[in-house]
């Protein structure tokens, strides 16, 4: 399998360098990254649980998909490219904020990403990869704010994040 390089990033957004994925979680290095929400007619965000084989948060639940964008590659391309790997389609993206958050695992590894949010809509079922999502559903954004606070622990860290970033986001 080819190593998965992430794009070290300074507080601008500047690239600074490369660095194996791991390794920059492991040293908590700044660098770029993306997450999906994908709406539905009806304003509710297609959130996923992560497969129970996955390396750190496995089976919480999260936003549509996240990752990290490759050199050379731009915010929409890179989002585009893994809705089809984790979820199974594709759609338009817009991109809406960013912004730096800092996330520790209990596993020793840490999310210190620039994430770019990136904003989607789909009406269909996707078709899952069962390596990446163990589950998917629709929920509306005041479902989820008010399951988050009742369940924290079934959701992951950047999640949490993330969602409260958006949330307010949209309600200016």
């Amino acid at each position: 399998m080819k190593e998965e390089k992430v794009i070290l990033v300074n507080d601008k957004d500047e690239q600074i360098g490369l660095m194996e994925k791991i390794e920059a979680h492991e040293k908590a290095l700044l660098h770029r990254a993306f997450s999906v929400f994908v709406f539905n007619s009806k304003n509710e965000l297609m959130i996923q649980q992560r497969a129970l084989e996955k390396y750190h948060s496995p089976g919480l639940w999260t936003n549509t998909c996240c990752s990290h964008q490759r050199e050379g590659e731009s915010n929409i391309d890179a989002g585009k490219r893994r809705l089809m790997e984790e979820m199974g389609f594709t759609t338009d993206l817009k991109e809406t904020i960013s912004f730096i958050y800092r996330a520790p695992f209990d596993n020793g590894l840490t999310e210190h990403e620039y994430d770019h949010i990136l904003v989607g809509e789909y009406e269909d079922d996707p078709k899952p990869n069962r390596h990446e999502v163990a589950d998917w559903k629709w929920m509306s954004l005041e479902d989820i704010k008010e399951d988050m606070e009742l369940h924290p622990d079934d959701y992951t860290e950047w999640f949490k994040i993330i969602f409260d970033k958006y949330y307010k986001h949209i309600q200016q």
